[in-house]
């Protein structure tokens, strides 16, 4: 027995590396194979039912956590896009669009905490909803809008993106895959 000295087949001694990395082989193969099956387990076991929508969504957070996510990203994002604008008048007629579609629709139903945000950026065009209900659209979107009714088919977009749930079953997802 030659110990200590390397094996031309990987591994130290008699017989070769071989065996020895198979047998580890099978053994990360199965704590991987377990660690998916948890993860699959644990997405599928996290089903609740959309009131709204009435659909079955696979979601591992609550309505209020989702809230609570919201309300403390806003901040950051709204800075991300250079803050609100600085035009009360604007920022008055985006929360009332918003409001005023959610009174006419499905969403007053349910538990979230709409806010309407109209964002300082000249450059982005964009909106988008964080979970929860906070919403937010670009001045560059808002400036290119030519009417009421465009406004409120954007917010309503978003609002649609709050009721289904959308940011929570995509972070669902990505613990999936990250399983």
């Amino acid at each position: 027995m030659a110990f200590g000295r390397r094996n031309p087949y990987g591994g130290y001694g008699r017989g070769g590396g071989f065996t020895r990395g198979r047998g580890n082989f099978k053994a990360g193969l199965m704590i991987a194979l377990v660690m998916a099956g948890i993860a699959l387990f644990k997405y599928f076991g996290s089903s609740q039912y959309n009131e709204i929508t009435g659909e079955k969504q696979f979601i591992s957070m609550s309505v209020d956590q989702e809230i609570q996510l919201g309300l403390q990203s806003a901040p950051r994002m709204a800075q991300q896009y250079g803050g609100l604008y600085p035009n009360q008048e604007y920022q008055d007629y985006v929360k009332s669009v918003g409001r005023r579609l959610l009174e006419a629709s499905e969403a007053k139903k349910s538990k979230y905490k709409y806010n309407f945000y109209l964002l300082a950026d000249p450059r982005t065009v964009n909106a988008f909803a964080l979970p929860g209900g906070q919403i937010f659209i670009t001045y560059a979107l808002f400036s290119k809008l030519q009417n009421e009714d465009q406004l409120a088919g954007v917010l309503g977009h978003e609002i649609g993106h709050v009721v289904a749930r959308h940011s929570a079953v995509r972070l669902a997802k990505q613990q999936l895959t990250q399983g």
